[in-house]
């Protein structure tokens, strides 16, 4: 099979608004859209962590850089009016699991509302040609099975982090079909499930990675609530590069075929236990690094997670280049020469830049390369 690399010759001059900019992903997403020649902007809260890729990469120097609130109707409109823009890419959200127990109200409101409203505002936007809704891999019911979950599975979630999700979903799928193709605003609407991401310029609090490199920078053991956790682990590139790839085939000529919810997962040889992931970038920081199990209760989290993605890899040309193993050395490498004075912005766009590269060399495992079946969108 062979995995594309996102088109610059789409993206070149085309008009692109990301929401949730400031955050890790969407920096990310920015940066790389800035690279490929994108008029980019963004539309988020003040960046919520110092240090943050946001600042340290200059990102409002390089996009039209917003600030405003999901939650807020009337100004996200407005800027949805004034960037006109051709293709919008849906990231902002209360992103974390934990933090939704101390607040379901605001991340209901973030996640929920939010995306009605980033709906809203498009359906008043004729210029958009395509949106692409990001919302988790844990918005399905889980079941707590060894299986991976396909696209047809039902939206559920127990906390309201993973509930809000499912709802966004639920959300997305109804004003699909109540407002947007055939039944009014010509846009393509899809959704994007990613799974768990990890990568360098992520200082989120209560979040594995970032845990684990503060920690480790103190000279002091990471502390992990449930080290026996199945993940489905990938690099922060993988997962941004089927949302460009999906927003490429939303504006195609057969692009309605493409608007409904898509899995964008690993392997399952990267589907590892908490504990996997934390000696895997403890072997790459050196002496010292270690873990210890955190004392105490600990609100309720999934045990075992998985996503099939092998609609993504059939019809988007899409499928994972880093192993679990790569992406914890890339991730491990970008904070180490982060910490020791290299440019963020630069860090990153090179990291973009080889992944780009493993698409033209080719240098992914074949096993995981076989495609399945389209199946329906329960959403």
């Amino acid at each position: 099979m062979t995995v594309r690399n996102p088109d610059p010759g789409f993206w070149a001059g085309r008009r692109v608004l990301v929401t949730g900019h400031t955050g890790f992903k969407g920096a990310w997403l920015s940066l790389w859209l800035a690279r490929l020649g994108a008029r980019v902007t963004g539309y988020a809260l003040v960046p919520e962590t110092e240090p943050s890729l946001c600042a340290l990469a200059d990102l409002p120097a390089r996009i039209d850089s917003r600030i405003g609130d999901v939650r807020d109707l009337a100004a996200l409109t407005a800027c949805v009016a004034e960037a006109r823009p051709e293709i919008v890419l849906h990231l902002a959200a209360q992103a974390l699991v934990r933090p939704s127990y101390t607040d379901p109200v605001g991340t209901y409101a973030s996640n929920v509302m939010g995306t009605v409203h980033l709906l809203e505002a498009v359906r008043a936007c004729p210029t958009v040609q395509a949106v692409v809704i990001v919302t988790s891999d844990k918005a399905y019911e889980n079941r707590e099975w060894v299986w991976a979950y396909r696209e047809d599975e039902p939206m559920g979630g127990r906390d309201p982090y993973s509930n809000s999700k499912g709802c966004a979903e639920l959300v997305t799928s109804a004003y699909r079909a109540s407002f947007f193709g055939a039944s009014g605003h010509p846009a393509r609407v899809a959704s994007a499930r990613a799974g768990n991401v990890i990568g360098g310029g992520d200082w989120s609090l209560d979040r594995l990675v970032p845990d684990v490199v503060r920690a480790f920078g103190r000279g002091e053991p990471v502390e992990i609530r449930a080290p026996g956790a199945v993940r489905p682990w990938q690099h922060v590139l993988e997962p941004l590069s089927g949302y460009l790839r999906l927003a490429e085939a939303l504006c195609g000529d057969d692009g309605a075929r493409y608007a409904e919810g898509w899995n964008l997962g690993p392997a399952d040889a990267d589907c590892q236990p908490v504990s996997a992931v934390v000696a895997g970038l403890a072997r790459g920081w050196g002496a010292g690094a270690h873990w210890r199990l955190a004392a105490g209760t600990h609100p309720h989290e999934a045990t075992f997670l998985k996503v099939d993605a092998s609609k993504a890899r059939a019809h988007l040309a899409w499928d994972r280049r880093l192993r679990l193993a790569e992406a914890l050395d890339w991730t491990g490498a970008w904070y180490r020469a982060q910490a020791q004075g290299a440019d963020a912005a630069a860090l990153t766009l090179e990291q973009i830049g080889r992944y780009e590269a493993l698409a033209v060399s080719g240098d992914r495992d074949s096993a995981d390369n076989v495609a399945g079946h389209w199946v329906g969108d329960s959403a």
